[in-house]
């Protein structure tokens, strides 16, 4: 007898049982594709100071797939500034694109373990909505992820994490994002 279970996240399944009721009551929507979803995660990682010792990209790039599960794409300086030491093409940074079920998983490692791990951490940002439905947000430090083992990391990378939805206003975003239990600042 086979096990034929997919398996589905967490929040995913939050999302299409409780999320999905719950946002279609407050904003009055008559169809459920007019309910906001979570589209994509973008995380980026700037390594900046690190361009010339290329061990150090390696070490930023594979932190980021461990955090991520998926493997980065390095993104690459577009004009070559002497004042910084950088030349066109130097690898400097890496970003990953989440979808899916590594997408809720992600996001549930962030809110439930990552963001309580931040050092005086007092909620986010509410106003950080780009007038779309998409929120970004940035960490100072990676290691308040569970995947990064403190002692073997040299040095830390801050990162960008943009959240980006089917919302088309920016309250109905922060609506979707509250039902997710972001911890904004009131």
């Amino acid at each position: 007898m086979a096990d034929t279970e997919v398996y589905t996240p967490r929040l995913k399944s939050v999302y299409l049982e409780k999320i999905r009721a719950a946002m279609k009551e407050e904003f009055g929507y008559t169809n459920e594709m007019q309910v906001p979803k979570l589209d994509k995660i973008v995380v980026n990682m700037g390594i900046g100071e690190a361009t010339a010792d290329s061990k150090k990209v390696q070490a930023a790039i594979k932190d980021l797939a461990a955090i991520t599960g998926q493997k980065p794409a390095p993104t690459r300086a577009r004009k070559s500034i002497a004042g910084f030491k950088l030349r066109e093409g130097m690898v400097v940074g890496a970003k990953v694109t989440l979808r899916k079920e590594r997408m809720y998983e992600f996001l549930d490692r962030l809110i439930t373990i990552a963001l309580p791990r931040v050092k005086d951490f007092r909620g986010l940002n509410g106003n950080s909505f780009d007038g779309r439905g998409n929120y970004a947000m940035g960490l100072k430090e990676h290691i308040v992820f569970p995947e990064i083992n403190y002692d073997q990391i040299d040095q830390m990378w801050g990162m960008d994490i943009v959240v980006c939805t089917t919302a088309t206003s920016d309250k109905e975003a922060k609506a979707l994002l509250k039902h997710f239990q972001f911890p904004f600042m009131s």
